[in-house]
């Protein structure tokens, strides 16, 4: 089941792979809200899901006005085609994003694509005064093989957020050029718990993570697709351990090996680090998933890289205060947190090695 605190609801998954919630259902519950008139705005990275694809359709076929954008490169074929005639054939790489784009677009949908140079990396959808956000994609894989979260937060403060994060997006201010010295991350109440999104590059969720793991004092509790060396979060990581935090940590298979990745780094500080995955039918540890002494959450599409820090397009939520003075509060942002936790947990136990 979901965790739900008030007007935020977290789902893990997917099920397939032992996790407590479908990805994919909320994701298509959120489309579906949608009513005539209605104003849905999408920021993803790719759609390869046909169900995802189905439900934006259905949307826009009953009134409601879509606004999409998605990175370009996943619409782009690998190579370029040997002959005219072959390149009006079907097939190759990514030929299912190419095809639901297609459909989207006959649907009348407004669409556009990324001018990042860099990578646009959002997960996120905006109806109303309601957010989905999260680690997943709107894929296949997405949603049925990798180790995902989505959030669904319902709450004006935090909408107007990411409104205004897309309306930049609109205008084709993209990583770098989106740069704004003046904009200042806005914390908000939701059903009394602290709530601050913050976008890359514009806010330094790098910078807004470290400062999270310096309040520490107890644990804290991580799960990373990408964790490279090249990203301050470690050396924060290492500090905590440092002064008698307990660090847990799980990392992806795949990208804990690379020669960038950092896992050596907090192994050899004595930090606990499980890598999971590379089991048959299981896809990625896809989380950006972190906890602080059971108190603060951080989850979203930003990995633990200098170039989603410092180029790329992406989102955090940081949820809760380890200052927290409100019991009612306290007690919501601990609810979410050791879901979080729980959910770590699993992996290192389910799939760790």
């Amino acid at each position: 089941m979901p965790i739900t605190t008030g007007d935020m609801t977290v789902h893990y998954g997917p099920q397939e792979h032992g996790g407590a919630d479908s990805l994919l259902v909320p994701i298509i519950a959120f489309i579906d809200r949608a009513k005539r008139r209605q104003n849905l705005m999408i920021a993803v990275q790719e759609i390869d899901n046909q169900e995802i694809a189905e439900a934006i359709i259905r949307a826009r076929l009953r009134g409601v006005n879509i606004d999409l954008v998605v990175e370009q490169s996943y619409l782009l074929a690998k190579s370029k085609p040997k002959s005219l005639e072959s390149a009006f054939d079907a097939g190759g790489s990514h030929e299912i994003n190419r095809t639901l784009f297609s459909a989207i677009l006959r649907s009348t949908a407004d669409v556009k694509v990324d001018f990042n140079p860099d990578i646009f990396h959002q997960k996120f959808m905006i109806l109303g005064n309601s957010v989905l956000t999260g680690s997943t994609n709107f894929t296949t894989t997405g949603v049925t093989k990798n180790l995902n979260h989505v959030a669904v937060i319902n709450d004006a403060e935090v909408a107007n957020a990411y409104k205004k994060e897309f309306a930049e997006i609109r205008a084709g201010r993209f990583g770098r050029n989106s740069l704004d010295p003046s904009e200042v991350p806005k914390e908000a109440r939701v059903s009394g718990m602290r709530v601050k999104p913050l976008f890359a590059p514009d806010h330094s969720p790098e910078m807004e993570i470290m400062k999270q793991i310096l309040k520490a004092r107890t644990r804290v509790d991580f799960a990373a697709f990408t964790f490279a060396q090249s990203s301050g979060i470690d050396d924060a990581l290492v500090a905590a351990h440092d002064r008698g935090v307990k660090v847990l940590g799980v990392l992806d298979r795949q990208q804990a090996n690379q020669k960038w990745a950092t896992k050596s780094t907090l192994q050899n500080a004595g930090i606990s680090v499980t890598v999971a995955g590379g089991r048959a039918g299981l896809g990625k540890v896809h989380h950006k998933l972190m906890t602080i002494d059971d108190q603060v959450t951080i989850f979203g599409s930003f990995n633990y890289t200098k170039p989603a820090n410092k180029s790329n397009d992406e989102n955090i939520i940081v949820v809760g205060d380890v200052s927290e003075s409100d019991a009612a509060a306290r007690g919501l942002q601990e609810k979410v947190a050791l879901a979080a936790r729980k959910e770590i947990t699993r992996i290192a136990d389910d799939f760790g090695s």
